[in-house]
């Protein structure tokens, strides 16, 4: 019988964010699968948790992930974790999960810290509907081919960005929405010196290109502004009321249809109605 694999997400700063729930997943794992073991490794030793480590990152995940996966198949429970937040959100877990739900492997996760739903959740940008896009591409092309995929999103978009990368990407971002799109730039979250800038794509270029970015970004822009619908005027609605009345409604019934299809109150649809009538 197969063992099971728990994403077990760690403190994304603060290491007092651990929860007992993952806590007791670390400790009753019989390995645990590390984006890097040194930095699990101190995690461990401050919970006084003492367990195997396997590394398992983006440029041995083809190997690792089988042999991984192999000593689930042979009934060892595995827990996986990254640096810092859940794994495989923009994470090589991604593939690590895929390959153990296809050899029919359980999967569970345990709830936990999250950079990029707890920059959303202080960036004072709406918060209703997001998407999460994580780190650009390092080949222009394929950045420029991706954020003009964007151009005409409308919900909030959540990035994530290495501080030598981050003015070019501030550049790349204004070029695409505009330098007055507004953004949230949220660096050491949780830790004492959590910093959440809230400004302009053109105006955070300009701040960084000065004051040299420290600190992995988590970048909260906002979404393009939807484009108005065109506005009915009295012929559409009168238009709508011969069309529905033609069909068989009465014309009282016509008027308070088209007035809910065109968003227009019903006296001034009655109006354009009897004048179009008259005439």
């Amino acid at each position: 019988m197969p063992g099971t694999l728990t994403l077990v997400p760690t403190p994304i700063g603060n290491l007092g964010d651990i929860s007992p729930r993952a806590r007791e997943a670390l400790e009753s794992a019989d390995f645990i699968a590390a984006e890097d073991t040194r930095v699990t490794l101190k995690l461990l030793n401050f919970l006084g948790i003492k367990k195997s480590l396997i590394s398992y990152f983006e440029h041995n995940k083809a190997e690792k992930g089988d042999i991984i996966l192999q000593r689930i198949l042979a009934g060892e429970s595995c827990a996986l974790v990254s640096d810092a937040g859940s794994p495989a959100i923009s994470d090589p877990g991604e593939d690590l999960v895929r390959l153990c739900a296809q050899s029919g492997v359980p999967v569970s996760a345990v709830p936990g810290p999250c950079a990029a739903i707890t920059a959303l959740s202080i960036s004072a940008l709406p918060t209703g509907r997001f998407c999460f896009e994580g780190f650009l591409s390092m080949s222009k092309k394929s950045r420029r081919e991706h954020l003009e995929s964007l151009r005409g999103e409308t919900r909030t978009m959540i990035f994530y960005e290495a501080p030598h990368k981050l003015v070019n990407t501030l550049h790349d971002l204004s070029d695409t929405f505009g330098g007055d799109r507004p953004i949230s730039l949220c660096r050491e979250l949780t830790k004492l010196h959590e910093e959440v800038f809230r400004t302009t794509l053109a105006e955070a270029a300009a701040h960084y290109e000065a004051l040299p970015p420290r600190g992995e970004f988590v970048l909260i822009v906002a979404g393009a502004k939807a484009a108005s619908a065109p506005k009915a005027d009295g012929a559409d609605a009168a238009a709508r009321v011969r069309e529905l009345t033609a069909q068989g409604l009465t014309r009282r019934d016509a008027v308070k249809q088209a007035a809910a299809e065109l968003g227009l109150p019903k006296n001034a649809v009655y109006e354009a109605a009897l004048n179009i009538a008259a005439k």
